[in-house]
């Protein structure tokens, strides 16, 4: 996979005043760390081995200067480390909310192939590992190699045998890094799809725990969430071989350069090549160009952590909504409601059989319309496919004579609105449920809708009216109450085209009867279309056609169709049979 660097490196362009005093503050705090042994070289070297009576003032002097830059360089650090981290943050907001955002383009054809866990791992885990990498990337590495290569100069300039041995152990370890940072990136990556996989089978159970327990299936869960906690594991437990080895590795050749310089140091020194303070200094030095490479090689992990969350960032990134605005999309303030299919096939994809073929039908601004068939005759198919939740595979769909696809999206769905039959309610309040529909409306227009949708009398029966807490999706509501609050927040909402997708199939008789009220003052004035499931609910549809795999079959009023005694007469017969 290509890595975009320019891309990468752009995260930082809204901060770069800021992060470069970050680097400027992680130089001098590197810089400085390099003057302390130079100093006690020279109180070791020159100082304590001259005049002894003038030789405490000089310390003295000394000490004052090294306490002076020691608060430079505390105060240095401390910039880096506060500020440092809070650039991370910034930059971690920004890339989650531009993921987020770019979420929210992605077409249902995207949702339809991928778990809601694993996109939550990308959205948070991911990005802060990332957010770590841009904030401790740069300003780790200007610091080490500050240290590494300053620390390198003054040896040089020290002792440069001795200096030049030490160096022959770097090419090692240069080829063991790569070598096992290459193995170390693939098991962090295949980490990350692992701890994606138990965040969507988390996400699933606990989704589902009403159903779960209802089935007593506790353990078949906990198996499956066992299955993918091991898989985990073992993908940690190779990751964490290869981390063994490296690390270890490491350390092993820094000894092998420590013991060199000793044993090579007082070679030196018994040869008067070399005296005692020069090889305490050379020892200090050696722990300054050992702790950059330390570093260094430990956030190898940190960096293949960062940038493989970013390449995970980047694969949703470059994704292309299915769905989108042609450049030259028309803005429609008011739609008046007529649609028409013009020879429309459709297949969810390509290897698939159409799930609608060469369907062609003519629905007038304001009509009431039913669709009614067998399951898996396309019926939601149908009407998914007005608001251009998928395009059409042939064909066109045409709103007030315009093809759908030269409307504006956000027109386009604004004039059009869907109760479904699993009702989606979010965390929060009834008010804030409802409110949904239209976010500018003020409570009256939200309790307006509630009474017309039937809602106002049970709201106002519980503990804190509209402002009262309903759970997630809506749980402490009965089936019935929260397909009214969807049908107020459609109301709010106000399109023209208003469709049912068996909106009340799941309810009561009594649930029922009060919903169907609802969606009778929803439908008023509005083109509608009603998939419907009991088809006593759509006896007085202006017209009620009758869907099945071969396409229309029939078409026309309830007493038109039972008088035909075809498809609907024997669906109707059958259903009232049954109850």
């Amino acid at each position: 996979m290509h890595f975009p660097v320019k891309k990468f490196f752009s995260y930082y362009k809204p901060y770069l005043k800021l992060y470069v005093s970050i680097l400027a503050c992680a130089l001098i705090g590197s810089s400085l760390t390099l003057v302390f042994p130079l100093l006690v070289r020279y109180i070791t070297k020159d100082v304590l081995v001259g005049n002894l009576s003038t030789a405490l003032n000089k310390v003295f002097w000394i000490g004052g200067l090294m306490l002076i830059l020691a608060i430079i360089q505390n105060t240095a650090n401390f910039f880096v480390d506060y500020k440092g981290h809070e650039v991370g943050a910034r930059m971690e907001r920004d890339l989650r909310s531009e993921l987020f955002a770019h979420m929210q383009k992605l077409s249902f054809r995207f949702y339809d192939k991928e778990r809601t866990g694993q996109l939550m791992s990308r959205i948070t885990n991911d990005l802060l590992l990332l957010s770590e990498l841009y904030h401790h990337g740069p300003e780790d590495y200007i610091k080490y190699l500050v240290r590494f290569i300053g620390a390198f100069v003054i040896l040089i300039f020290i002792n440069p045998l001795l200096t030049i041995a030490v160096f022959c152990f770097l090419p090692v370890l240069g080829v063991f890094s790569l070598y096992f940072n290459k193995r170390l990136n693939k098991g962090l990556r295949r980490n990350k799809e692992r701890i994606a996989d138990i965040n969507a089978q988390v996400e699933d159970s606990l989704s589902g725990i009403r159903v779960v327990k209802s089935f007593t299936n506790e353990q078949e869960e906990i198996r499956k969430f066992n299955r993918e906690n091991n898989r985990f594991l073992h993908s940690r437990k190779d990751t964490y071989r290869s981390e063994a080895y490296y690390f270890n590795g490491v350390e092993t050749v820094i000894q092998l350069i420590t013991i060199t310089v000793i044993v090579l140091g007082s070679a030196s020194i018994v040869n008067h090549n070399l005296d005692l303070a020069d090889l305490i200094t050379f020892l200090l030095y050696i722990g300054y160009m050992i702790e950059p490479i330390q570093k260094l090689t430990h956030m190898s992990t940190q960096f293949q952590e960062g940038i493989t969350g970013f390449q995970r960032f980047m694969e949703i990134m470059n994704l292309k909504p299915d769905i989108e605005n042609k450049p030259n999309a028309m803005f429609l303030d008011k739609l008046s409601g007529e649609i028409e299919f013009r020879n429309v096939c459709f297949r969810y994809e390509e290897h698939l059989n159409d799930v609608l073929q060469n369907m062609s039908i003519h629905i007038y601004p304001g009509e009431y319309i039913a669709l009614v068939g067998p399951s898996g005759a396309g019926k939601t198919t149908f009407c998914s496919l007005i608001p251009r939740f998928y395009d059409v595979t042939d064909g066109e769909i045409l709103l007030d004579g315009m093809n759908v696809r030269d409307i504006d999206l956000q027109t386009l769905r604004k004039n059009i609105g869907i109760v479904q039959q699993d009702v989606y309610l979010f965390s929060g309040s009834i008010l804030e449920n409802i409110r949904y529909g239209n976010p500018s409306a003020s409570d009256n227009e939200v309790i307006e809708a509630a009474k017309h949708a039937n809602a106002h009398e049970f709201i106002m029966s519980m503990p804190n009216g509209y402002h009262s807490e309903i759970g997630q999706r809506g749980v402490k509501l009965s089936g019935g109450q929260k397909q009214r609050l969807s049908i107020a927040r459609v109301l709010l909402k106000n399109p023209q085209i208003v469709i049912f997708d068996e909106a009340t199939s799941a309810l009561d008789n009594e649930s029922e009867s009060i919903v169907k009220e609802s969606l009778e003052a929803l439908s008023k004035g509005r083109t509608t279309i009603v998939i419907a499931h009991r088809l006593s609910t759509i006896r007085n549809a202006q017209r009620i056609i009758v869907l099945t795999k071969k396409g229309i079959v029939e078409q026309g009023t309830h007493d038109e169709l039972l008088i035909k005694g075809g498809v609907y007469a024997r669906l109707y017969s059958k259903q009232f049979e049954l109850v």
